[in-house]
């Protein structure tokens, strides 16, 4: 029960619901996401998940990411963006965290054509609709 009570979302179905013994539905999560969620929530059940500064007490990679949860995270594009979605879904925060953490790095020094090859993004926009863009979002880099 600890385990799955790390997600925010399926403690407060188990706080309130009113059979104990009914199953709790996750319609945005599939089997083998799923059992990759447990995986990372069996790890750090003895572990605060809410500690933000989990992280600080151990020795890290440059990336700034623990070696057990880089292993963890070796994963194809398709699973880690289901882990991400998951992840959101059931309010699991640090495996949030993580997974974004993680694609960060992936797109880190990479060039626009570089990261839309990378996740198949199809750059349709002409170069008024940019200039338009630019206008309206002053932070974004074409």
């Amino acid at each position: 029960m600890e385990v799955a009570q790390q997600s925010k979302f399926v403690k407060d179905i188990i706080d309130t619901r009113e059979d104990a013994e009914s199953p709790i539905v996750l319609e945005e999560v599939t089997g083998d996401v799923l059992a990759k969620i447990i995986e990372y929530c069996e790890h750090y059940q003895n572990d605060s998940l809410d500690n933000n500064d989990k992280n600080n007490d151990v020795p890290q990679c440059l990336d700034g990411i623990l070696p057990w949860d880089k292993q963890f995270m070796k994963v194809d594009q398709d699973m880690l963006c289901k882990i991400m979605v998951a992840s959101n879904y059931m309010d699991i925060k640090p495996l949030l965290d993580l997974s974004c953490k993680t694609v960060a790095n992936m797109i880190r020094g990479k060039s626009e054509e570089e990261i839309c090859s990378m996740f198949n993004i199809i750059d349709d926009f002409t170069d008024d609709e940019k200039k338009q863009l630019l206008g309206e979002n002053e932070l974004v880099d074409w």
